[in-house]
């Protein structure tokens, strides 16, 4: 059985992550942004500092969760792949959605879905049957 759909879900997976992770970047950048900074602060931010610390910790944690969600989403295109331990395949997928959705603070949640989805279509689709 061929699982083209699974590898389609989980590659779309992968470059959603792959947003997710230029978000992160774009957060660690603009921690140390002068003009950025003192635009938000004159919108309202009161302390500065803890802006800048959740800018640093939250792009950090974004990279980190969706690095290493596209690692262990490629290990489990290697485990699907000829159908080899799709059972296994899919514990990978649908932990790692749920894990990166939770760490991320919902900002994984939509490449988590595809994962998600692949996930349950690891352990919904059977091989066909051979009568004989």
């Amino acid at each position: 059985m061929k699982r083209i759909v699974e590898v389609i879900l989980a590659i779309l997976g992968i470059l959603s992550y792959g947003l997710v992770i230029a978000l992160g970047g774009l957060m660690f950048f603009l921690r140390n942004n002068e003009e950025f900074l003192k635009e938000f602060s004159s919108n309202g931010a009161d302390d500065l500092e803890t802006v800048v610390k959740i800018m640093s910790t939250g792009g950090t944690m974004f990279i980190i969760a969706s690095i290493l969600a596209i690692i262990l989403g490629i290990i489990a295109i290697f485990t699907i792949k000829g159908n080899k331990r799709p059972k296994g395949a899919g514990t990978i997928f649908i932990v790692t959605a749920v894990l990166v959705a939770i760490i991320t603070a919902g900002i994984g949640i939509i490449p988590g879905i595809f994962y998600f989805i692949a996930g349950l279509m690891c352990f919904v689709r059977k091989p066909p049957q051979v009568t004989g």
